[in-house]
């Protein structure tokens, strides 16, 4: 009986240590082409700029522009920006040039499409002794996001919540719409949402395949596909130089955002300005 309580309070004490040492990481802006805003979860909405770090229970939109994007580098968020000749960080019609560190070993890479709406829920580390236990969690609200995911652990977790269920993640390169339409070019995703008649269906998609959980169909990747995942892998491994444009301005009001899968993708509505970056949108949404 001691020997047990013993045992007990020594668990208690490892998970107590543990969860000390856990460790609440952040997410930094590395790439932005076209227009996107954050809010860090007071529903007050800032411009997002090259460099920014985003903590969890933040949500970032980017605009409807078509080939817009958001890149995400997750983990300790390290990277630098720097400004071509001539320009001015505080000037909104330079478009600077960005520089950004190779993302380390354990910092994961996330492109937010345009048209989108990402949640940072979490992206914890904790260093166990013996091995390091990461948890990331995102809310794909709407739209559409790729993803890099480095090898974890055994206890490491990274998922991805959609409005009709959750993708588990496991050292993948990866792309998912809010729809449920899953592409894995490597690795393997787990989809677990609710079917049409209601009950939990879970779906394994393994590297080269792609399933679309509103037809319940799984199929090979064709060699275009599998390549256009490769090219945006490969931004998320080295140096880049691309030109950020202008961004949304502050204000407090919340955009509807429609899915880049479906209309031509000017459904961004309750703006108010003229959509060129210095006000809030097309006005036009559904």
């Amino acid at each position: 009986m001691h020997s047990l309580i013993t045992c007990g309070v020594a668990l208690a004490m490892v998970s107590t240590l543990t969860a000390q040492n856990a460790i609440q990481g952040k997410a930094k802006v590395v790439r932005i082409k076209g227009s996107a805003r954050y809010t860090a979860g007071n529903n007050v909405w800032q411009p997002l700029r090259v460099g920014d770090t985003i903590r969890p229970g933040s949500v970032i939109q980017t605009g409807i522009e078509n080939g817009s994007y958001v890149d995400l580098a997750l983990g300790d968020g390290s990277g630098s920006v720097a400004y071509g000749s001539g320009s001015s960080s505080s000037s909104p019609t330079v478009s600077p040039v960005v520089n950004y560190q190779t993302p380390k070993s354990q910092q994961n890479f996330v492109r937010i499409w345009e048209n989108s709406l990402l949640g940072i829920d979490k992206i914890n580390s904790t260093d166990t002794g013996a091995d390091t236990v990461t948890d990331t969690q995102l809310d794909l609200k709407a739209g559409h996001i790729f993803g890099n995911v480095k090898k974890m652990s055994a206890a490491s977790k990274y998922e991805v919540k959609l409005p009709n269920g959750v993708a588990g993640i496991r050292g993948t390169i990866y792309d998912i719409t809010a729809e449920g339409v899953v592409k894995v070019s490597s690795g393997s995703v787990v989809l677990a949402y609710v079917g049409a008649d209601g009950t939990v269906v879970t779906q394994v998609v393994n590297g080269a395949q792609k399933f679309d959980a509103r037809t319940g169909q799984i199929s090979a990747l064709s060699a275009g596909e599998t390549k256009s995942l490769e090219d945006v892998a490969s931004m998320g491994r080295g140096n880049a130089h691309v030109a950020a444009t202008t961004a949304y301005s502050v204000d407090h009001s919340i955009y509807r955002t429609t899915s880049p899968h479906h209309g031509n993708g000017n459904g961004n509505g309750n703006g108010n300005g003229n959509g060129n970056g210095n006000g809030n949108g097309n006005g036009n949404g559904p």
